[in-house]
């Protein structure tokens, strides 16, 4: 789905990241050190916010993504990595902070609207409809386009050729990895400009979730950015071009998903040694 002259070496491809004074910084950063992302494709800056009235969960939280990018959120249980997203997503208020798509304030737009300006979001749960076939998952992803997606949805079937082979089965007969591809599929059916996924390989065997980072730097090799939360940290951090460590929804460390593998803090403390 178009070259890649770095598709031999994901994971290892440490884009720098920029200081705000200037210069490069090729190493993990810790203790809340502040990443430039002013000119950042998708970024949800200084992020302070939690659900309804209740307590703060994020705090100065920072993430971003550029195209062509895989960029991870990690952490351990409880750090805030789904609320980051979901902030970003807008699908709760922020109380300091913003969101910035492509260059332009999307920090009151609803879900809905976000979505219309070219976010595509697939939730960790719920995220098909299992009482629908295949393709009309992909057709209901179509919603918001007034053009032909016929050609897009080729696309799909040949990013994820078991679903073309089941695209008239029920998809709530799939299995976890297949559901998880049919819910993928029906993000991309917007032509989203980024792609955020929430756990996409919660919950399916090590040869399923194998599988599925293959076909999301597949999708990255388009040029699509992708910002993902992740459980399973170092096989994400793998395939990951930027990565995010948050504890207790601050920023602990960032940096490229090669230097934070290679980072013994963050081995010791968050990827077991």
């Amino acid at each position: 789905m178009g070259d890649d002259p770095y598709k031999d070496d994901r994971g290892n491809k440490d884009r720098s990241i920029t200081r705000e004074a200037g210069g490069t910084m090729s190493g993990a950063m810790a203790d809340g050190a502040r990443v430039d992302v002013t000119h950042a494709f998708l970024v949800g800056d200084t992020m302070t916010g939690g659900y309804g009235s209740g307590a703060d969960i994020l705090h100065d939280c920072t993430i971003a993504v550029d195209p062509g990018e895989i960029a991870v959120i990690v952490g351990p249980n409880g750090a805030g990595k789904s609320t980051a997203m979901k902030a970003v997503f807008g699908m709760l208020n922020l109380r300091k902070g913003s969101v910035r798509l492509d260059g332009q304030d999307i920090t009151a737009l609803s879900p809905q609207d976000r979505v219309a300006q070219g976010m595509g979001f697939v939730p960790q749960t719920s995220n098909i409809f299992t009482s629908l076939s295949v393709e009309e998952n992909l057709e209901m992803g179509a919603f918001i386009r007034r053009d032909d997606f016929r050609d897009t949805m080729e696309q799909v079937y040949e990013l994820f050729p078991i679903l073309k082979e089941k695209r008239r089965q029920a998809a709530g007969e799939l299995s976890g990895g297949q559901r998880q591809q049919v819910a993928v599929g029906r993000a991309l059916m917007t032509k989203p400009k980024v792609l955020m996924l929430d756990e996409p390989t919660a919950g399916v065997s090590p040869i399923v979730m194998d599988e599925l980072f293959d076909r999301i730097i597949e999708v990255s090799r388009t040029g699509i950015p992708i910002l993902m939360v992740e459980q399973n940290a170092r096989q994400a951090l793998e395939i990951a071009d930027r990565g995010y460590v948050l504890v207790q929804g601050r920023n602990a460390h960032t940096g490229s998903g090669k230097d934070l593998l290679a980072d013994d803090e963050v081995r010791r403390s968050f990827l077991g040694g």
